[in-house]
């Protein structure tokens, strides 16, 4: 009897333990662009600032839930200043799909609230990590006007572009700088105007930069005018 009671009494706390607890707070995000293919749908989600993975899945599970119509439903999350349309995953900050019972593997272990099983995928930085990139200050941009500070979230460094004020020549000077504060590169593109669009000529081959609005694009030459990188400054 004793035990009776004990598995009652334990029981009765689980649900009132259960019913009493908070729901996690989803985090602001909005619906863009929905792309159909024969194999996918996939949703684009825009995002404010960088988040947790615990977040992601917090959003990923509630699109699923309000695109129940969906099937094979994929989700590519997208900070400020990224791309709707482009040539690549890293123009995304993370992505996410959700996997059919009948596909579901065994290093499957996410879930989302409802206990959809998904796989998620975070090709960008942290927030602590984007915020040390952001702070370095390397010798060469002392004195200079700096253009904006741009996180390239597919090799973890920081684009600077930037110029003197003391030049004639009226150059711009890029350099990109890893977690240490090591260049990994130093640029000086040659400017050009193609349809009233200024392109900064980052290689030989033709790849090239703009900057508009704080956004720093990145094209290659044979990308067919798709951006494989799109970051707004400071993000």
């Amino acid at each position: 009897m004793k035990n009776v009671i004990n598995t009652l009494l334990l029981t009765c706390f689980a649900v009132f333990f259960i019913a009493c607890k908070k729901p996690q707070e989803i985090p602001h995000y909005t619906v863009s662009k929905i792309f159909k293919t024969d194999t996918a749908t996939t949703v684009n989600v825009h995002i404010a600032n960088r988040m947790t993975r615990q977040q992601l899945v917090l959003i990923a599970g509630k699109v699923k839930k309000d695109s129940a119509q969906i099937q094979n439903l994929r989700i590519s999350f997208l900070l400020p200043g990224n791309s709707e349309t482009s040539a690549g995953d890293n123009s995304y900050y993370a992505s996410a799909k959700f996997i059919d019972a009948n596909k579901v593997a065994s290093y499957d272990t996410l879930k989302d609230d409802d206990g959809n099983v998904l796989r998620l995928k975070v090709f960008g930085l942290s927030q602590g990590q984007a915020k040390h990139l952001l702070s370095l200050q390397p010798k060469e941009i002392a004195n200079k006007n700096v253009m904006g500070r741009f996180i390239d979230d597919y090799n973890h460094t920081v684009i600077i572009p930037f110029d003197d004020p003391l030049d004639e020549k009226k150059e711009v000077y890029i350099i990109e700088l890893d977690s240490a504060a090591k260049a990994v590169s130093k640029t000086i593109p040659v400017k050009v105007k193609d349809a009233g669009i200024e392109k900064w000529l980052v290689t030989q081959h033709g790849d090239y930069m703009t900057l508009k609005d704080s956004v720093l694009t990145q094209y290659g030459a044979d990308g067919l005018g798709l951006p494989f990188n799109s970051i707004k400054s400071g993000i």
